[in-house]
């Protein structure tokens, strides 16, 4: 399986780089590729709502009257959370979403929708670029070239490159990022995935 290769411009260069089979050629774990995603969206929870119980409510802690002889139904102090302005009943606490994968899993779901793309002829490589300073301009030109803009695309370099996230973050659909922050769920929502050359080498590194 081969990915032909663009310039800086988005124009063909003639070459194609073969794809590894053990990344890009295996058959797509479903269940895996739903237990990673279903992780990356349980960590994105803040877990942060709380609500006020009967002992944080301000109040009097005063029996408002006798347990038995008026008639009315009984009643504890005013905090109760059967009274207006008490205290909730089994409120929300703070507490952490997150999930615990197993590493094996968290890769076999990678090669997965990297897999799958290939198969539908959605990889691309770039040879490795970067930009003096940002410029959408220029982004947005290589994208056009290769027709991909409008389309949901993601970026991947080989390291870091800031003037190339600078200069597409502001344009729609598109996501950059590095191979270390790269995700099956940032993979998986995006229609084409753009590898730079660097990143394939480092993908084989890290997923082979």
């Amino acid at each position: 399986m081969t990915a032909e290769v663009y310039n800086k411009q988005g124009e063909k260069t003639g070459r194609s780089l073969s794809l590894p089979a053990e990344i890009f050629g295996i058959e797509p774990s479903e269940h895996t590729v739903y237990l990673a995603v279903k992780q990356y969206l349980a960590h994105q929870r803040q877990g942060t709502s709380k609500a006020k119980e009967r002992s944080e409510v301000s109040g009097s802690t005063r029996k408002l009257h006798k347990q038995k002889g008026t008639g009315g139904a009984r009643k504890g102090d005013i905090n109760s959370p059967t009274m207006v302005g008490g205290g909730r009943a089994f409120g929300p606490r703070p507490r952490t979403y997150g999930q615990k994968l197993n590493k094996k899993i968290k890769l076999l779901a990678k090669k997965s929708v990297l897999s799958d793309k290939a198969k539908t002829s959605k990889i691309f490589i770039l040879e490795d670029f970067t930009f003096d300073t940002p410029k959408t301009k220029e982004f947005v030109g290589i994208l056009k070239n290769m027709s991909l803009l409008g389309n949901k695309n993601i970026i991947v370099t080989g390291d870091l490159n800031r003037n190339v996230y600078l200069s597409g973050r502001n344009v729609p659909f598109q996501d950059i990022t590095s191979v270390e922050s790269l995700n099956t769920y940032q993979i998986l929502k995006a229609k084409n995935v753009l590898l730079f050359e660097s990143a394939l080498g480092k993908l084989s590194n890290t997923l082979a």
